[in-house]
């Protein structure tokens, strides 16, 4: 199989089975629920929420540009870099997680930045993200709890646990103590290999990349923006439930919960969260008393919101990518 193959089929495969998911939420939902739903819908809460969610992606931005930036003695500008970062979440929705390299080659043409340097930024960037992603997680867990026991115990996984550990935990330490003795022993003995070397070395440079943060400019500024960007996508998600009237009653912790769950549902690498996202924001939503189509209906909404967004500001975004390199030739004598 050739290249071009393998590249058709990681865009086709994803893309079926988003789709194929889509399909399967949404078959039983009437074009009528769909339309009278929007009707009731308010709009203000809805383009409230774009404009936050702008702003949302402005200081994403600036936080990789403080990243981009350190120990640079040429700085690199924040328009190229948002537009950068644009087209990357529009690339996202063709190929999933493509757009982290698109951003990285976008900015290149701009500007002449190495890609591994552009790279290490956002592995760096996207591990932050995930910190938080976990932290809210965890939050969550805290102020909902009563909803995540009702779906251990409806799934009967909690008991199945419970009773695991308590009637085998002496060989469950046993197994855990072994495989720590076993690694260990592995490790040792492999420990001049080429293979365990470069693990080593790539675990090096990726402590050495978080100990970057503590010396790059406006430090406090990057653990800032990223607080705000958690921030922002808590009153994107808030907004948008008060633009509908059957989650206008929704409690803060709820929709919490609910950003959570379709966060978990944007990670799954398929294009934009198609399918996956309404999956799971309509299944928790079940557990706040909205019936299943509202709940379909009110992920249409925010997926729809979101995704239009991108694509206006992609699109815009690539254009104003090539306009930046065009500039930068020289003009023909």
């Amino acid at each position: 199989m050739n290249s071009s193959s393998k590249r058709a089929l990681q865009v086709i495969i994803p893309l079926g089975l988003a789709l194929g998911l889509f399909w399967y939420l949404y078959k039983d939902l009437s074009l009528d629920q769909l339309t009278e739903a929007l009707g009731e819908t308010s709009f203000f809460w809805v383009f409230l929420s774009v404009v936050i969610s702008l702003l949302g992606y402005y200081i994403r931005a600036w936080r990789w540009q403080v990243l981009i930036n350190a120990g640079r003695k040429n700085k690199v500008n924040l328009s190229p870099v948002f537009w950068s970062l644009m087209v990357g979440y529009l690339v996202n929705l063709i190929l999933p997680r493509a757009g982290e390299l698109a951003r990285c080659a976008a900015l290149n043409r701009v500007k002449p930045i190495s890609m591994g340097n552009l790279l290490g930024t956002v592995v760096l960037e996207r591990t932050v993200d995930m910190l938080f992603m976990l932290l809210t997680v965890f939050l969550a867990l805290l102020v909902e709890n009563h909803i995540f026991v009702t779906l251990l115990n409806e799934l009967g996984i909690l008991g199945g646990i419970w009773n695991l550990v308590d009637k085998f935990w002496p060989f469950i330490l046993i197994g855990i103590a072994l495989l720590f003795i076993i690694g260990y022993l592995v490790f040792k003995g492999l420990g001049r290999s080429q293979f365990v070397q470069k693990a080593r070395h790539f675990v090096m440079q990726f402590m050495t990349g978080f100990k970057s943060l503590a010396v790059i400019e406006k430090v406090w500024g990057f653990w800032l923006a990223s607080v705000s960007i958690w921030i922002i996508y808590y009153l994107m998600m808030y907004w948008l439930a008060l633009a509908m009237p059957v989650t206008q009653s929704l409690s803060p912790s709820a929709v919490l919960m609910v950003m959570v769950m379709g966060s978990i549902g944007m990670v799954v690498p398929v294009q934009g969260g198609i399918g996956t996202f309404h999956a799971l924001v309509a299944f928790i939503l079940l557990y706040y008393g909205v019936a299943e189509a509202q709940g379909k209906i009110f992920a249409i909404v925010v997926h729809g919101s979101q995704v239009l967004t991108i694509i206006l500001v992609g699109l815009l975004s690539v254009w104003a990518i090539w306009y930046l390199v065009k500039k930068l030739k020289p003009e023909p004598k």
